[in-house]
């Protein structure tokens, strides 16, 4: 039994066997995922780490980050297609999917933490045109059908599918559009990615995340969008060299991966510059004028100490961009790697800390201060969004050209 003919022309693929046992592994995380959506679809989300003080917590956290991960997908997109720096085209196709399951896993995680899936239509037809996650709600919805409608040509290429007029007329000509689908995506997802800074830039009662800004926007508005424009090309090239190292092939050229490290390294730099003049001026403006300490704002016996404001800022901030805008550090993979992954925490401990730290900040005079902790339905849901991510992408590297320079590294 082989599959062969449904792999892309001129490609080696591992044996069925193989293939079948690497998706029975992920299965296995899928299930148990499934049981925990079932438990939360069926008996609500008290079965998790929850509660009253918590309303956000991993879900979001998880969401958040992969969704300014999946950044590398837009901003690739307006690089290539915007910007027409041509090499980018070797891996805007994982790109793009990359950013497909980012946006498609957050919004799977939202199907479990809104608690009532079923009326989640309700933000479409009554929507709260004074809140900022309207805003979030109708560009998350819209960038998302923009990638899935620049994922349909990748299966298009298929080469079975491919053998269809119909097929092959859409998958060969898509191209023209683009550009037009390039700027629609970079013009929702940049709104979208701050919209969620935003959301939390206008919590008054907040004092962690509360921001002044401009004009109607807070300072995390920005901040936000920078953040996942500068770690999301970094994400896509750690997925290239994981999927290299799990196949064992050369999928995409070292000085393409490069690129996109030298691309992540100076976004970072810039994000990591108005993150360090933000944090002082909420320390020494906004905290002040609102009657509160610094120290007031961080508690290590309840594990949200200084340390977190310190590795968001330096170790895996500071340090990862002046690595990656280093010529000598990008020439050596491990190194290069190994900054794109502290980029990547950077980026999770900030949407962390503005998701559970400000929650767990009393901000009443009867209040205290509370310490969160996922449970196992946190955490195996969140663990089956990850399997989703693997499935599609090992069924898309098996079936689908995605990388054009996959025959001629492997010569």
């Amino acid at each position: 039994m082989s599959d062969r003919a449904y792999w892309p022309e001129g490609v080696e693929r591992c044996s069925v066997g193989k293939f079948l046992a690497w998706l029975g592994v992920i299965s296995i995380f899928l299930a148990w995922g499934g049981y925990g959506a079932f438990k939360v679809l069926g008996t609500g989300i008290g079965v998790t780490g929850l509660d009253n003080y918590f309303g956000f917590g991993l879900w979001i956290t998880f969401d958040l980050a992969v969704i300014a991960l999946g950044a590398g997908a837009f901003f690739s997109g307006f690089l290539r297609y915007i910007i027409r720096i041509d090499e980018l085209k070797n891996i805007i196709n994982l790109a793009v999917i990359v950013g497909f399951l980012c946006y498609s896993g957050a919004m799977l995680v939202l199907v479990l933490d809104i608690g009532q899936p079923l009326r989640a239509w309700f933000g479409y037809w009554h929507p709260n045109v004074h809140s900022m996650l309207t805003e979030v709600i109708f560009c998350i919805t819209c960038y998302c059908t923009v990638l899935i409608i620049e994922y349909v040509p990748i299966i298009l290429e298929n080469r079975k599918i491919n053998e269809n007029r119909l097929c092959h007329h859409i998958a060969h000509n898509f191209h023209v559009y683009m550009p037009l689908f390039a700027g629609i995506g970079t013009f929702l997802s940049f709104f979208h990615q701050g919209s969620l800074g935003g959301m939390y830039g206008v919590l008054f009662g907040r004092p962690f995340v509360f921001r002044e800004g401009f004009f109607i926007w807070p300072w995390t508005f920005f901040l936000f969008i920078s953040s996942a424009i500068a770690s999301g090309p970094g994400f896509t090239m750690l997925c290239a060299a994981l999927m290299e190292t799990i196949s064992g092939r050369k999928l995409v050229s070292y000085e393409t991966k490069k690129l996109m490290g030298k691309i992540s390294g100076l976004l970072l730099c810039v994000y990591i510059f108005f993150k360090i003049l933000d944090t002082y001026a909420w320390a020494k403006g906004i905290l002040p004028g609102m009657g509160l300490t610094f120290d007031q704002m961080y508690n290590s016996e309840y594990g949200y100490g200084q340390i977190l404001l310190w590795l968001e800022l330096f170790w895996f901030g500071l340090i990862p961009a002046v690595m990656l805008i280093t010529p000598w550090v990008r020439e050596r993979p491990a190194l290069m790697y190994t900054a794109a992954i502290m980029t990547a925490i950077g980026v999770t401990i900030n949407r962390f800390v503005f998701t559970v730290q400000a929650l767990a900040i009393p901000v009443m005079p009867f209040d205290r201060w509370t310490s969160y902790a996922p449970n196992w339905a946190e955490w195996s849901t969140s663990g089956m969004i990850v399997a989703y991510g693997f499935l599609v992408m090992s069924l898309s590297y098996r079936y689908l050209p995605i990388f054009p320079q996959e025959v001629k590294l492997n010569k």
